[in-house]
């Protein structure tokens, strides 16, 4: 299998766990420069910097690394990342304390496996915070509309690549096996809130639906969240 996996020109999905389970993401502009969206597990920047090889950059070119929010399996790498690239991370600012620090984000207190998960250990190694993004802002360099979805983190961002019409989605929605369903609920800070703001991904225009956690959906990737949207489904059971 491909370490990248091209959705559009200049745009690539990067499996960093096996079948699909965890995505992240290389944007590359026309003078070169590199967005990376997501650092993945901390195991995961191995896997990054061969997809960076294998599309013919490296961590010179790349410029921005954003995270779509600060959980351990899309935060893990950034510490390492951060220094192979000599760039610092831009996210939310909701979320920018947990990466300075490196704790994840609070669960749903409101659930038994989340009040579990709040004590179960989930930091990563602290990393440094180049900058913070802002709703509506658009990313220099990488064509990245920043859309603010709060409640699976409070800095938890869906980003819009408008050139070619790819909604990244985050953890928004989950595409796992190909079956679309909500994140594991406790997994949020803010489940409800999570449900909430996910609505406002069907109003963007987009095609393609990339997924950080499953496969993306080519050509009716809106069709596909609307769908989901209209009669959702959850990840295993609401404890």
């Amino acid at each position: 299998m491909p370490a990248a996996l091209m959705l559009a020109p200049g745009l690539w999905r990067v499996p960093t766990v096996k079948w699909d389970l965890v995505n992240s993401f290389l944007v590359r502009a026309e003078d070169g420069g590199v967005t990376l969206v997501d650092t993945g597990l901390k195991s995961a920047p191995a896997r990054i910097l061969a997809a960076l090889s294998e599309v013919g950059s490296g961590p010179a070119d790349v410029t921005t690394i954003v995270l779509t929010h600060a959980h351990v399996d899309h935060a893990g790498g950034a510490a390492e990342l951060a220094q192979r690239t000599h760039h610092g991370i831009t996210v939310h600012e909701d979320d920018a304390e947990f990466v300075r620090t490196g704790k994840s984000a609070p669960t749903d207190g409101s659930m038994r496996l989340g009040r579990l998960m709040s004590r179960a250990p989930r930091d990563v190694p602290a990393a440094p915070v180049e900058r913070t993004m802002a709703d509506g802002e658009l990313l220099s360099g990488s064509g990245l509309r920043v859309h603010h979805t709060p409640g699976h983190t409070p800095g938890h961002c869906s980003l819009l690549h408008e050139a070619s019409g790819t909604l990244i989605t985050g953890d928004s929605i989950w595409n796992m096996r190909s079956r679309r369903t909500w994140p594991v609920l406790a997994f949020c800070t803010n489940a409800a809130l999570n449900e909430q703001t996910a609505t406002t991904l069907a109003d963007l225009e987009y095609t393609t639906a990339a997924f950080t956690h499953g496969p993306d959906i080519t050509g009716t990737g809106r069709d596909a969240i609307r769908e989901f949207l209209t009669h959702p489904t959850r990840f295993g059971p609401a404890l």
